[in-house]
C-alpha cells in the first residue's frame, strides 16, 4: 500500500477544490507560501487564458497541520474557486426549480451538448449516462491540477528535509526551442484561435539510491512516474532519461559506465536518468513530458450535438493558447509525490527524527 497517497475533488467551477492527503509523517514544517509560490507559477506562463486573470489560487489547510508542523493526521486543504460566484445556480450542489424561467434560463445557459474532439465529453458521456456534457468537463478540466499542486507542495515539504531538490523547464513549444520562438508561435496560434502543446523536463536532484525495486512490476519507479505524469490532463508521452533514442543506439552508447572513486560509485553519463531497473541509482532523475495542444480552441473543429445527433463546430469555452510552462508545474508535482511516496517505502517512520535516524542508518 501507497506509503503516501492522496485524493481530490472538486470541479472547474463548483465551490473548490479539495484534497485529503495520507501519510504524512508527524513534525513536517510546512511552509504555505512555498505552496502558494507553486499555485502561482501553475497560473503563469505565456499563453494562459481569462481564466487565470480571475483565480488567485491560494491553499487552505484545514486539518493534519497545527503550528506550522504536521501531526501525523490526515491533511486536509482547500482551494477556492472565485469563479464560483457566477455559477451558484447553474452548478448548484442541491436541487434548483427547474419551472423557473429565469432558473432554467441559467442553467441552459451553461448546458453543452457540443463535444469537444480530444477532451473527455463525449466518452464520458456516454460511460455516465449524461446528456449535459457539463457533467463530465467540469471534473476532467486541468483545473483539477491545482489540487495536485498544492499535494505536490505538501510533498516537496518533505523532500526538503533530506535535500532533494525538483525542478523543470520548458524544452520547446510546437517544435520550436528558443523563447523568442516560442513566443512567436503562441501569438501565431492565438491570433488563428488554435492551440499549442510542447515538451518539458522534470529534474529531481540529490535522491538517495535505491528508491522503488525490481522485485514487481509495479514498485518499479520509472512506471510509478511514468503513470503519475501520464495522468495529467493532455500528456500523451513520457521519457526517462535518453527516452526514445536508446532504440537507435549501440548498447555501448546507451549504458552509463559505472567508477569508483573516494568511497563511492559515479556515472559519467546520465542515459538511464537516474533510473535504473526500476530503482533510483544516485544520478539526477531526468524525465521529459510531453503534453498536446489544448483541445478547447475559438477555432473549433467538426463535432456532434450529442441531443440532436445533427454535425456542429464543437463547444469552445474560456481556455488557454498554451500552458506547457504551467503543466511542468504539475509535473514536478507529481513527481514529488511519487519520490515521497518511495522515500517513505524506504526510510518510512511515524515522525521526521524517527525518518532521519532511519535515513542516517541506511
Amino acid at each position: 500500500m501507497s506509503k503516501f497517497r492522496f485524493l481530490t475533488a472538486g470541479e472547474s467551477h463548483g465551490m473548490c477544490l479539495n484534497a485529503i492527503i495520507e501519510g504524512m509523517p508527524a513534525n513536517i514544517t510546512i511552509d504555505k507560501t512555498f505552496i502558494n509560490n507553486d499555485l502561482a507559477r501553475r497560473q503563469s506562463g505565456y499563453g494562459r487564458g481569462g481564466r487565470m486573470q480571475i483565480e488567485t489560487d491560494k491553499v487552505l489547510i484545514k486539518s493534519g497541520v497545527r503550528f506550522g508542523k504536521t501531526t501525523g493526521a490526515p491533511i486536509s486543504i482547500e482551494v477556492e474557486n472565485k469563479d464560483w460566484k457566477n455559477w451558484t445556480v447553474p452548478m448548484s450542489v442541491d436541487p434548483v426549480d427547474m419551472t423557473d424561467a429565469d432558473v432554467l434560463e441559467l442553467v441552459n445557459a451553461k448546458k453543452i451538448t457540443r463535444v469537444r474532439p480530444g477532451h473527455a465529453d463525449l466518452t464520458g458521456a456516454i460511460k455516465y449516462d449524461q446528456q449535459d456534457v457539463r457533467n463530465i468537463l467540469e471534473r476532467s478540466s486541468a483545473r483539477e491540477t491545482a489540487a495536485r499542486v498544492a499535494v505536490g507542495g505538501i510533498a516537496k515539504c518533505l523532500l526538503k528535509e533530506f535535500d532533494i531538490e525538483i525542478s523543470s523547464k520548458v524544452l520547446n513549444i510546437a517544435g520550436k526551442h528558443t523563447e523568442s520562438e516560442m513566443k512567436s508561435a503562441i501569438d501565431e496560434a492565438k491570433e488563428e484561435g488554435d492551440t499549442l502543446g510542447g515538451c518539458f523536463e522534470v529534474r529531481l536532484k540529490n535522491v538517495p539510491v535505491g528508491l522503488g525495486s525490481f522485485v514487481q512490476w509495479d514498485r518499479r519507479l520509472d512506471g510509478r512516474l511514468a503513470q503519475a505524469l501520464m495522468s495529467i490532463q493532455a500528456i500523451k508521452a513520457v521519457e526517462v532519461g535518453a527516452g526514445v533514442q536508446v532504440a537507435e543506439l549501440k548498447g555501448s552508447q546507451t549504458h552509463d559506465e559505472i567508477f569508483y572513486e573516494n568511497g563511492e560509485y559515479f556515472r559519467k553519463t546520465n542515459n538511464a536518468g537516474g533510473i535504473e531497473g526500476g530503482m533510483t541509482n544516485g544520478e539526477d532523475i531526468v524525465l521529459r513530458v510531453y503534453m498536446k495542444a489544448i483541445p478547447t480552441m475559438k477555432k473549433p473543429l467538426q463535432s456532434v450535438d450529442i441531443e440532436t445527433k445533427q454535425p456542429y463546430t464543437a463547444h469552445f469555452e474560456r481556455s488557454d493558447t498554451c500552458a506547457v510552462e504551467a503543466c511542468a508545474v504539475v509535473g514536478e508535482a507529481m513527481a514529488a509525490v511519487v519520490i515521497a511516496d518511495a522515500f517513505l517505502e524506504k526510510f518510512g517512520g511515524d515522525s521526521l527524527e524517527e525518518i532521519k535516524k532511519n535515513y542516517k542508518n541506511g
